[in-house]
């Protein structure tokens, strides 16, 4: 680096361009493994049983996935530990613990740590610059060992493509691959049958149409609901979930293949928003719009619930319902599609008859 003098307006006040000395770069002190081979050839070893150890652990992983029951657990200490869920995450951990180890060992001790110093250039450089750069990557690719030592190369690699395998036996909890027909039998279908009774969700009363006054919102659930326990009762709940409305007759759009969905005004609806599931139940009695307050997507439940605003894709899934012969309200068959947010696989444009909208 230059030390110019540049002289300024006042004759006898020249500056430095640079005004602090350069001081250079530091010496290099070699590593342990520069100078001693047998320390160099250690490290090596280390770094190759680190990434070695990586595929014997996803395997592992694999093996505990399918072996161990995921009902097993042990006390420790007086504190019960799942057994799948500790094994899977110390091997899984482990893996990746070791594949970073293994870099920063690699970068420690065998990559090239010479220091250089440059100047720094325009951005647009000449093809003479260009190929000095070239050569200089190739001289990193020298100085990091990989040359020398390519096995290192071939361990790292395949050490993380084996950990694709934990992540992809993971891809069975998420569920059976949604063929038609199972779609059909579980997301598709709920527990709304014909004459089973509408009731209150918060006090469990049946609800009679003489109840509900013109404004009014109601959350409810299918009677045969509270017959169920656990893990089938949260997802038939989650599933089975509607908001019952009363509306002017004389203020709301009913498409004629819908008239006899309703009783005297009175609507029910998912409670599930058809965008990413939320439950909704912000009502606006003068507008008859329903807003889920996870992503705004506004429904008008005045005109079958179709989507006036926000990201939903679809209209909310109406119930069909009626009076019993003791005046309580019943479904009358289950939803006639699907409720929740929409998915690929369907297709939503037939969810209303022609001339409906």
């Amino acid at each position: 680096m230059s030390h110019d003098i540049v002289p300024t307006d006042h004759p006898s006040a020249p500056v430095r361009q640079f005004p602090v000395d350069d001081p250079g770069i530091e010496h290099h002190v070699p590593r342990y493994t520069d100078v001693d081979v047998a320390a160099g050839n250690r490290a090596y070893r280390n770094i190759l049983a680190m990434f070695g150890l990586v595929p014997v652990l996803a395997i592992a992983f694999v093996v505990i996935y399918f072996a161990v029951p995921k009902t097993a657990g042990f006390d420790v200490l007086g504190n019960n530990f799942h057994a799948q869920t500790l094994f899977l995450g110390l091997t899984a951990g482990l893996a990746v613990l070791l594949i970073g180890t293994g870099m920063v060992a690699w970068a420690r001790d065998i990559m090239s740590d010479q220091e250089i110093a440059e100047e720094r250039h325009e951005a647009g450089s000449d093809e003479e610059t260009r190929a000095a750069a070239l050569v200089k990557v190739n001289a990193g690719i020298t100085d990091s060992g990989v040359g020398r030592r390519k096995l290192i190369l071939g361990a790292l690699g395949g050490g993380m493509g084996m950990l694709a395998v934990p992540a992809v036996v993971l891809l069975a909890d998420m569920g059976p691959y949604p063929l038609a027909a199972k779609r059909a039998e579980t997301i598709e279908k709920t527990i709304w049958a014909e004459g089973v009774r509408l009731v209150n969700d918060v006090n469990e009363l049946p609800l009679k149409a003489s109840d509900l006054e013109i404004g009014q919102l109601v959350n409810a659930e299918p009677e045969t609901l509270f017959k169920l326990h656990g893990h089938e009762y949260q997802t038939e709940k989650a599933k089975s979930a509607i908001i019952i409305v009363r509306m002017d007759p004389a203020s709301i759009k009913i498409p004629a293949s819908r008239k006899d969905w309703q009783v005297d005004g009175i609507l029910a609806y998912s409670k599930i928003c058809t965008h990413v599931g939320c439950p909704i139940s912000l009502w606006e009695q003068q507008t008859h719009h329903l807003l889920c307050p996870c992503h705004q997507s506004t429904f008008d439940l005045g005109n079958s619930g179709v989507v006036v605003f926000g990201p939903a894709a679809r209209s909310l899934p109406q119930l069909p319902i009626k009076v019993n012969a003791e005046g309580y309200l019943v479904a009358q068959g289950d939803f006639p599609v699907p409720v929740g947010p929409s998915y690929f696989e369907r297709d939503s444009s037939k969810d209303f008859k022609e001339g409906d909208q």
